[in-house]
């Protein structure tokens, strides 16, 4: 069963697909929030996994970030890594407040680059009891150094001074400078998913505003991931997925309890949707997120 459902984030209004079980249970639900990838929107994969956890009994939430898809925000696309932790903290708020859910069994799914801000949000939210991700990505260091951090230190100046020109564009009252996500330039799997049938939504991927980049460069998903610790840390990668490094990386620095999971032959994009790769992700989120949002005897 799925309901439309809405909540404030930093005074905007932001659109979500709330996704409960189809079987009445006794009690209070525990709740995951589920954020979606960079650019991308509820409908897609934080969908698949929101619909798949709610058929292991949990109630899930996916939305669309402040300034994408069907939430609202100006400029259109803007990717702002401190207004999604926030967006996933309210997530947690608007959860709170509904009578068929357990405010103290929440927890948060994080996909690619939510795979990093999920964790960023959790650093401080302490409401998040129970933290996971998919193929997670730490944007801030795809920008700055590259995937697999093969790129020319060249071009991170060169981002910030088109940052900066943008800028200074829109303060002068010309249009909002933007740029594509997602071109034939990157890798088939990728364009394949979000430019053809199999994942695009019209809403995903539109042009971003060239000053996100100056935003997404001075973060870093990871730098106080120790503070999730004595809270869980579930994150699953695909054994060929090309952003596995950051996942290792973070498992590395957390203080646990921490697990690395790995989904054989999958990659970044198969976990996304292909059923042989997002199933045992989600039997391996299910038995966690029963683990550690467990009700505590004699409540819910």
């Amino acid at each position: 069963m799925k309901t439309d459902v809405t909540f404030l984030s930093s005074g905007l209004t932001l659109a979500g697909i709330l996704f409960l079980p189809d079987t009445p249970t006794a009690g209070r639900l525990a709740a995951v929030v589920v954020s979606h990838p960079g650019g991308g929107v509820k409908e897609q994969t934080a969908s698949v996994y929101a619909e798949r956890l709610a058929r292991e009994g949990f109630a899930a939430l996916a939305f669309d970030a402040a300034y994408q898809g069907e939430s609202e925000g100006e400029p259109r696309g803007l990717e702002d890594p401190f207004q999604r932790a926030e967006d996933i903290k309210s997530a947690v708020s608007f959860l709170t407040t509904r009578d068929e859910i357990d405010p103290d069994r929440i927890g948060a799914l994080g996909i690619c680059a939510s795979g990093g801000y999920v964790p960023y949000a959790a650093q401080t939210d302490v409401r998040i009891k129970a933290v996971a991700t998919v193929n997670a990505t730490d944007m801030g260091s795809v920008m700055r150094d590259g995937l697999g951090r093969t790129q020319d230190p060249q071009l991170l100046r060169a981002m910030l001074e088109s940052a900066a020109a943008a800028r200074t564009a829109e303060a002068r009252g010309e249009a909002v400078p933007r740029q594509e996500w997602i071109t034939e330039a990157v890798d088939a799997e990728t364009y394949a998913y979000y430019r053809t049938p199999r994942g695009h939504h019209p809403r995903a991927v539109r042009p971003w505003p060239v000053r996100s980049l100056d935003r997404i460069i001075q973060y870093d998903s990871y730098a106080s991931i120790h503070l999730i610790a004595p809270r869980p840390l579930l994150m699953i990668v695909g054994s060929d997925a090309n952003t596995a490094y950051f996942s290792r990386e973070a498992v590395a620095r957390a203080a646990g309890p921490k697990e690395l999971f790995v989904v054989e032959g999958a990659t970044h994009i198969s976990l996304y949707d292909k059923d042989e790769h997002v199933t045992p992700a989600v039997a391996r989120l299910g038995a966690f997120y029963t683990t550690h949002l467990a009700a505590v005897e004699g409540q819910s």
